[in-house]
């Protein structure tokens, strides 16, 4: 959507204030089993080790290119409230970055094959995280939001992607030191309800 949460808080202030919608989202969200997870199916998250492929590009910052997928995943069965994002590893070794939500939970995003991805929670456990169904089901989302405008996910989820992401580059050019979200996130970026 953008390389900066900055960017993406003026760009959805830009949309309300031309009474325009707006959305970015990956098709791995919509997965049949990240859409059961995200509605309950396991109870809250508690973990969630995610997969997927970290190709970079010279034009987009570490996981702004490929990575998103992956972390797209965390936020979907997560939700809002991350505070701090450290980079484990660096992209010669494979990409490796931990994110802490505000009530301790933990999502990693791991470089590597999606079939391994996993999410714990209250009530079990999914081990069927990674696997793609294709794009009909981010289609169907799309031609939903042409209809009824309204996106298919919260807005404050884009921006907390978009933080995660730029707080990992942070992490890795400080030699994997955490950094706290709100380093990165506007104060308006912040919004103190839950989505």
């Amino acid at each position: 959507m953008t390389l900066s949460a900055r960017d993406a808080v003026e760009l959805f202030a830009f949309a309300r204030q031309h009474k325009g919608g707006v959305f970015s989202s990956s098709g791995a969200r919509f997965t049949q089993e990240i859409q059961a997870v995200r509605n309950g199916k396991i109870g809250k998250v508690l973990r969630a080790d995610m997969y997927g492929a970290a190709t970079l590009e010279p034009t987009n910052p570490e996981l702004f290119w490929y990575g998103v997928h992956g972390v797209e995943q965390l936020f979907t069965v997560f939700g809002t409230g991350i505070e701090t994002v450290t980079r484990k590893s660096s992209a010669v070794k494979g990409i490796v970055t931990e994110g802490r939500w505000s009530d301790g939970r933990i999502g990693v995003f791991h470089e590597g094959s999606r079939n391994v991805s996993k999410a714990v929670g209250e009530k079990g456990e999914s081990t069927t995280l990674g696997k793609w169904e294709g794009c009909r089901p981010l289609v169907q989302a799309i031609v939903t939001f042409f209809q009824t405008g309204v996106p298919p996910m919260p807005e404050q989820e884009t921006i907390e992607i978009m933080a995660f992401m730029e707080a990992d580059v942070l992490s890795k050019a400080r030699g994997g030191q955490p950094v706290k979200i709100s380093e990165v996130l506007p104060p308006t970026g912040r919004k103190s309800k839950k989505n």
